[in-house]
């Protein structure tokens, strides 16, 4: 992650590899993050906020922001850039609790835990009443759900399997009911699809 050229990608256990944008997940918010940053009411709460790219953004647009994050070095490198993030699971309890106006799960973050039904249902307890989820989605239609990968690095490392989830427009907005939520918005920036989820 900390490395010049840093090379990061997920395999799947049948194979696959999935490179890892890691240059945009610890560079500065681009175009695409600020139209998220656009629609946010504070106070916001980014899971798997990584580097805080997103917190950091909001910060400077004046919207309190706090990040939440299972990776100890992505959580060393948001905090020493002056992010306001924890080391912790979204599963586990969250400071304000049903007072956050903004959700906001992007960078694949919906991937989290492997079942995306579960991750959608939990911002609901999380969420003020007027609040609003906003979701990055896979470019692609594509649902793979409670599938094993790893991180690799290029040179031979590898994480322990995990499990992780692919999510498509599509796929969210079949999902979104089940969870509580509908579709308010969906919209591309950079090539890079997000809908918007109200409360239903």
């Amino acid at each position: 992650m900390r490395a010049q050229r840093p090379y990061l990608c997920l395999r799947h256990s049948d194979g696959r590899l999935l490179p890892l944008d890691l240059e945009r997940w610890r560079g500065p918010a681009d175009a695409a993050d600020e139209e998220v940053v656009d629609r946010c009411q504070g106070p916001a709460l980014d899971v798997g906020c990584g580097a805080g790219r997103l917190v950091l953004a909001l910060h400077r647009r004046g919207i309190t922001a706090l990040g939440l994050d299972t990776t100890p070095a992505a959580v060393a490198m948001a905090t020493s850039a002056g992010a306001n993030v924890l080391h912790r699971s979204v599963f586990a309890p969250v400071p304000g609790e049903g007072q956050w106006a903004t959700v906001i799960l992007a960078d694949g973050s919906i991937g989290i835990g492997g079942n995306p039904l579960a991750l959608l249902r939990r911002p609901r307890g999380l969420l003020a009443r007027r609040g609003s989820l906003l979701l990055e989605v896979e470019d692609e239609d594509i649902y793979e759900h409670r599938a094993y990968v790893r991180l690799e690095d290029g040179r031979g490392r590898r994480s322990r399997p995990f499990l992780w989830a692919r999510v498509g427009s599509a796929a969210a907005h079949r999902l979104a009911p089940d969870a509580g939520f509908h579709v308010q918005e969906a919209w591309i920036a950079s090539g890079r699809q997000f809908l918007t989820l109200e409360p239903a």
